[in-house]
């Protein structure tokens, strides 16, 4: 159940960097790198009058997670109540202890020893 509940609050990003048809970065935390595509074109301000077509893109995947996950019992009513009060009590009362520990073995004696078998078979316990 808390696993459930850790998957379905858990957000992340996922940013990926094409140039052309081929994925050349991809990150999960941070910001992907470029190819240096983008550098070189910067490098050459006498050509941005011209009109290229970049060949760089980049694309970002966002999956966000549940935020309300805050339960509220003023929305039950009052037969839902009475079912979750009834259901605890006899749950908890399912598990009634003895009144007493009671040990059946404790009216006969234990075997007695003929030889001791450990010092005969030299097995020890270390």
């Amino acid at each position: 159940m808390a696993l459930i509940v850790l998957f379905s609050t858990f957000s992340f990003t996922v940013e990926q960097h094409y140039c052309g048809d081929f994925l050349v970065d991809y990150s999960l935390f941070g910001k992907a790198e470029s190819c240096g595509m983008d550098v070189q074109k910067d490098m050459h301000p006498e050509r941005s009058g011209l009109s290229q077509k970049d060949c760089c893109s980049d694309e970002m995947l966002s999956i966000d997670g549940q935020d309300n996950l805050k339960l509220s019992f003023d929305k039950l009513s009052f037969a839902q109540l009475q079912f979750v009060a009834s259901f605890v009590y006899s749950y908890l009362n399912l598990f009634e202890g003895l009144p007493e520990n009671i040990v059946s073995f404790s009216d006969y004696p234990p075997p007695l020893l003929v030889k001791d078998i450990q010092v005969l078979d030299q097995t020890f316990l270390i």
